[in-house]
């Protein structure tokens, strides 16, 4: 079997086990998934949404973060952690987007890159669930299960994103990220992974060498 088949495989079991294959974080428009994103760093998903019901609420458009006071979204985004670097990213990413690319949100890696706090997961994430194009979400979830099934042997972001994306169907690439999530907090955990349960154990790499 190759890796290919191997992963059309995995991806159609995925499939089956999470239908819905929804972005764990909460948004309505475009730039909050984006903003979600950045403060998702080193922070749960689940803080991360109780944080952005508040931020959300009182600025309600790319503008109104062009225009904040920083210090005031710091003290809304604090109990995310690291938030004075939050903070400031996120006023400075949407006054560039002001700038740069006339209140849009650009719709390229390259240019999504080029905006204040935003990597290439975050950039991925954008361009999957807003702009409905191929992408792989590097998160630890992906790299770790990905390295256990045996579809990556490299654990760095941006090199289990080119792997991924050599095997994984275009189309699918984005929702197999989403159920990767799902995956890795009910089964394949960082920690006590459920092998016994795993609906991905036969074609597994890691489970056959136990």
């Amino acid at each position: 079997m190759t890796k290919k088949e191997k992963a059309s495989q995995i991806c159609r079991l995925l499939e089956e086990k999470y239908p819905d294959a929804i972005c764990s974080l909460i948004y309505t428009q475009p730039h909050e998934l984006m903003i979600a994103g950045r403060l998702s760093a080193q922070c749960t998903d689940a803080r991360v949404n109780i944080v952005t019901k508040d931020l959300f609420a009182k600025y309600k458009s790319i503008e109104d973060f062009a225009n904040a006071d920083i210090s005031h979204v710091e003290e809304i985004v604090k109990p995310c952690g690291l938030y004075k670097t939050k903070a400031k990213s996120i006023v400075e990413m949407c006054r560039q987007i002001m700038t740069n690319f006339n209140g849009q949100i650009p719709d390229t890696i390259e240019q999504l890159t080029t905006l204040s706090g935003i990597g290439r997961k975050t950039a991925n994430l954008i361009m999957g669930d807003v702009f409905h194009k191929p992408a792989i979400v590097t998160d630890t979830h992906c790299i770790r299960i990905c390295g256990r099934l045996g579809l990556t042997k490299n654990t760095e972001p941006k090199k289990v994103e080119i792997d991924l994306l050599k095997i994984i169907p275009p189309e699918k690439s984005s929702d197999f990220c989403h159920r990767l999530v799902l995956f890795g907090r009910e089964i394949c955990k960082a920690r006590g992974e459920k092998c016994s349960e795993c609906p991905l154990s036969e074609l597994c790499t890691a489970y056959k060498h136990k």
